[in-house]
């Protein structure tokens, strides 16, 4: 079988939770800020890997309004205890400072991609939960890391386990700290599986930047006390720059029917000589092996960039173009921001995406904004706008998006006077006042009535704004504004101190009313096509 390329998920896909069941394998993994909660992929090979479903989707599971950027849903856990599907995930309402204010839920289903329950709350003692179902006793476990405002003596103070009762729902007995680490430290992301008599422990450590790991430890006992493997980490990239796939931690096992083990990872593929990802954190899978009951990755520690799978993988796919239309409602590759009420920021209907301009872009209650990831390192976008602002307050249009800090936006909008144009708005690294860049781009005037097309091209890491006035007998799409540096919308950019973004490069469509009258913008789609170029890594290595 031919090698596969990693990412399995390319684009923000990060904290993998792995699960197979029968001859179905699924990953689930965060979605932060972006609505509906949690992204689950089906595969049945391991290589190819399709969007089945976002469990977290109305607002007696999930409302994220006023949690701020990188906030939300972090670190899922999905499993099955041979009954039914079980997710484990927090809310994080606060991540910057002293104290994270995490919430920990599971929710339940008898179908991965039916409906699931409404959330019953576990903890708030920490973040990455976690579900283990002993197979032995029957017993359910809830894991997760704690953290201490003191660092007395550790921030990442250890993992926590402690029975929760499924019939309660309700955690049960004693909680204790198992296992703090290695020095490496910042302890995270938990996962407990058994094998041959062993509790094994896979954390993450070194936190989600460039010294990221997975550690493994084992112990007879649940409770402890743990080992720590021969090796310390069995995946990770800090000592070794130069490796493809960079960040390399978080992760989970699974075993295939025949009994082979793999590895699912976060990972991120940093471009420019600043290393930056603008892609967010990704998922790629390594092959492992077993030696006196330790596991090893293959060719370990370090990751590698071709795995053998089950299966080869359909580049064809992701290369495919995406023309999005509105005639069968909005396409499953969309996602919009925090908000479970859809229908005060957007609707489709008459085949046009129309958004009801709320707040300014990059609010953290109630902005109208719809995006898909930027899977490629190089691709264009394009759209047809219909709006009529009246003044400068009212401005629609499309966005290369991140988050408030940084995002480049070619909006429809007015002067004061009345006059529609076209003005650029870029928020470069702002963090932490958000202010836009200035001074600003020179506007352009367009006539008050009739439809815009709007265009962006990225290759690599520039980006370049175009425009056309439809019905004006010159439709041809033309260059405004200057060459702008598209690997600002990245991790390393995202608006917090250095790897404290955890999202990931979106492309879509905005629309703002700060009169507060809700003007509607209308779009007629949304056109999204993957460029192969010299600039980009990912093509250069496998051509």
């Amino acid at each position: 079988m031919p090698l596969v390329r990693n990412p399995i998920l390319p684009g923000f896909n990060p904290d993998p939770s792995v699960l197979r069941v029968g001859q179905d394998y699924y990953i689930a993994t965060s979605t932060f800020e972006w609505y509906p909660g949690v992204q689950i992929h089906h595969s049945t090979d391991l290589a190819n890997w399709t969007l089945l479903t976002r469990p977290l989707n109305r607002k007696s599971q999930l409302d994220m309004r006023g949690d701020p950027d990188s906030c939300g849903v972090w670190a899922p856990c999905l499993s099955h205890d041979g009954d039914k599907f079980w997710l484990v995930y927090t809310d994080v309402k606060r991540k910057d400072g002293s104290f994270k204010d995490a919430h920990n839920y599971i929710v339940w289903a008898d179908k991965i991609d039916g409906e699931w329950s409404d959330p019953v709350y576990v903890n708030s003692s920490g973040f990455d939960p976690s579900l283990f179902h002993d197979p032995d006793s029957g017993k359910k476990y809830f894991v997760n890391m704690l953290w201490d405002h003191r660092r007395r003596p550790l921030l990442f103070a250890g993992i926590a386990v402690q029975e929760w009762d499924a019939k309660t729902k309700k955690l049960v007995g004693e909680s204790k700290n198992v296992y703090q680490g290695t020095e490496l430290a910042l302890a995270e992301a938990p996962h407990v599986y058994k094998r041959n008599g062993w509790y094994y422990l896979l954390i993450a450590e070194g936190g989600t930047g460039y010294e990221h790991a997975c550690t493994l430890a084992r112990s007879k006992d649940i409770w402890g006390p743990y080992e720590t493997h021969p090796e310390k980490h069995v995946l990770t990239s800090k000592d070794h720059p130069r490796a493809a796939l960079q960040r390399a931690g978080h992760g989970d096992i699974v075993e295939t029917e025949d009994g082979r083990t793999y590895l699912v990872h976060l990972t991120g593929r940093p471009t420019t000589q600043l290393r930056r990802c603008v892609l967010g954190r990704e998922t790629a899978i390594q092959e492992c092996y077993w030696k006196d009951d330790w596991l090893y990755v293959k060719n370990g520690p370090v990751p590698s960039l071709w795995v053998d799978l089950l299966g080869e993988r359909d580049e064809s796919k992701y290369w495919e173009e995406k023309r999005y239309t509105f005639e069968d409602g909005l396409h499953k590759d969309f996602q919009w921001l925090r908000t479970p009420e859809t229908e005060r920021i957007f609707n489709v209907k008459d085949g046009k995406l129309t958004l009801i301009g709320r707040e300014a872009i990059g609010s953290w209650f109630e902005q109208a904004l719809v995006a898909r990831r930027q899977e490629h390192f190089s691709y264009d976008a394009e759209t047809v706008i219909e709006f009529s602002p009246t003044d400068e307050r009212q401005f629609a249009g499309l966005t290369a998006y991140y988050c408030r800090y940084n995002f480049f936006y070619l909006t429809v909008t007015a002067h004061s006077d009345g006059q529609r144009e076209l003005l650029i708005m870029s928020s470069e690294a702002s963090w932490p006042i958000g202010n836009l860049n200035t001074p600003y781009v020179p506007y352009v005037q367009i006539p008050n009535g009739g439809k815009v097309k709007l265009a962006l091209k990225i290759r690599g890491k520039e980006l370049q704004f175009y425009y056309a006035v439809l019905g004006s007998g010159d439709e041809e799409l033309k260059k405004i504004g200057p060459v702008f540096d598209a690997s600002i919308v990245s991790d390393e950019c995202g608006g917090h101190q250095q790897h404290g973004s955890f999202t990931g490069a979106f492309v879509g469509v905005a629309a703002s009313d700060l009169n507060g009258l809700e003007a509607e913008a209308k779009f007629d789609y949304l056109l999204y096509k993957p460029v192969k170029n010299q600039q980009d890594a990912y093509v250069r290595d496998n051509e």
